[in-house]
């Protein structure tokens, strides 16, 4: 009997030779498993982590198949995703800055808000794509930026 380690909505699972799947085309598929037949979607695919993200009757699962590595990259602390590292936000277009989220010193994440940009009487709320700390405020609220400009500096 064959076994493979899956982990499925973050709980591990061992598959066993007892299920069929049958392909319709490269995105649905039916599962036969102890006499019932289920029918299947791929609504994801993220090749680069080795998930799927699958529907299999109306009900939506994460699944990833577990290889040999896994756990030795998990021990070796290789398995945390890369973190681009901020230096310096540029305006994604033009518009006026009406607040700053963020204040010298301050570190940020990923999605942190930065600031508010007002564009085209809306106003978005600029998050950060990295992590860093900040390192100055290359404008002042109410300045009026163009696109590309640098607004924060970050260490």
């Amino acid at each position: 009997m064959t076994e493979a380690k899956y982990i499925i909505n973050n709980s591990e699972i061992t598959a066993v030779d007892n299920a069929t799947v049958e392909w319709v085309d490269d995105t649905f598929f039916y599962i036969f498993f102890l006499g019932q037949k289920y029918h299947g979607e791929i609504l994801a695919a993220n090749l680069e982590e080795n998930t799927l993200t699958i529907k299999i009757n109306q009900r939506t699962f994460e699944v990833k198949r577990k290889g040999a590595l896994d756990d030795l990259i998990k021990k070796m602390g290789l398995d945390q995703k890369k973190v681009k590292k901020m230096h310096q936000l540029e305006s994604p277009m033009p518009g006026r800055v009406i607040s700053f989220a963020v204040e010298v010193g301050q570190e940020v994440e990923v999605g942190s808000p930065l600031l508010t940009l007002e564009a085209m009487k809306m106003e978005n709320v600029i998050k950060a794509d990295g992590v860093g700390t900040v390192k100055g405020l290359a404008v002042n609220n109410g300045d009026v930026v163009d696109k590309g400009q640098v607004i924060i500096e970050f260490e």
